[in-house]
């Protein structure tokens, strides 16, 4: 950009971007417990690993609000690789916080955990506020879905969620799908995925783990209930505390003996944000 400043503009126009929402759990407990200074000790020495993680995987910082950061990546400066760059710097950061849990824990400070919520499509970016102040942010629906995203990840039990329109472009990762979700004020269904990681680092055991949900996924979508159950059990005897099988299980049992309209579809409704 320094070098040549004629090729970019904060001015505002509309573009496909990846946008990338990280929130820190359970925050207000934690920020209970700690004084002021324990708090921004905290939360400095959290975000500074992070954000140079994003910026090593070209991402933009968008803003920090409180225990929320939010990143977008493919402007100011193109970016080609906008979704996996996007989904390496996620799963880079999820394992930062790992290693971050030793060094907290000597210091005296609570465990901290993440949600992450990445959703692509076409946002409004641009030095955006009023005389006074301004931000170069994105804005629109795209970016209201990334943090819907992050927020879902509460309710499966997860730490990284994703949206269609990102795993467009995601061949060098294993996916898992997590559900067709319709989210607080919005009528269209969107599916929503789970990077587990890249391919070449998944080992054999996790890729039939997918696969074997992925199949009692086909039953479930085909209302096979008994085959769904079947292998949504089997697989919850293997992994006992992955809440998303028991998630299906549940619905199952609401499912199978309801009458269910004729363009069911599998969508499942979040009425809270």
């Amino acid at each position: 950009m320094l070098a040549d400043p004629d090729n970019y503009s904060f001015e505002g126009e509309s573009k496909e971007l990846t946008v990338l929402f990280s929130d820190i759990r359970s925050f207000t407990t934690i920020s209970e417990g700690l004084n002021a200074t324990q708090l921004k000790k905290l939360l400095n020495d959290f975000f500074t690993p992070i954000t140079g993680i994003i910026f090593d995987h070209s991402g933009t910082i968008d803003k920090y609000v409180g225990d929320m950061v939010m990143a977008f990546w493919g402007a100011p400066i193109d970016d080609d690789k906008h979704r996996s760059h996007a989904v390496l710097a996620a799963l880079e950061m999820l394992d930062k916080v790992e290693a971050l849990k030793p060094e907290f824990r000597e210091q005296g400070f609570p465990e901290v955990n993440v949600g992450i919520g990445i959703n692509t499509g076409v946002m409004n970016v641009g030095d955006m506020g009023s005389t006074y102040r301004r931000s170069y942010t994105v804005l629109g629906d795209a970016v209201n879905l990334g943090s819907r995203l992050e927020s879902l990840t509460k309710f499966y039990g997860i730490r990284l969620l994703v949206g269609e329109d990102t795993v467009k472009d995601l061949d060098e990762f294993l996916l898992r799908r997590i559900d067709r979700v319709k989210v607080k004020g919005k009528d269209k269904a969107v599916n929503c995925y789970q990077p587990m990681c890249l391919l070449a680092a998944a080992d054999a055991s996790l890729r039939q783990r997918v696969d074997a949900y992925h199949g009692a996924l086909d039953c479930y979508y085909s209302k096979d209930w008994g085959g769904a159950q079947q292998k949504l059990r089997a697989l919850l005897a293997d992994e006992p505390n992955t809440l998303l099988y028991q998630i299906y299980l549940d619905r199952i049992d609401e499912h199978k003996n309801a009458e269910l309209p004729p363009e069911w579809d599998g969508a499942f409704t979040h009425t809270s944000k």
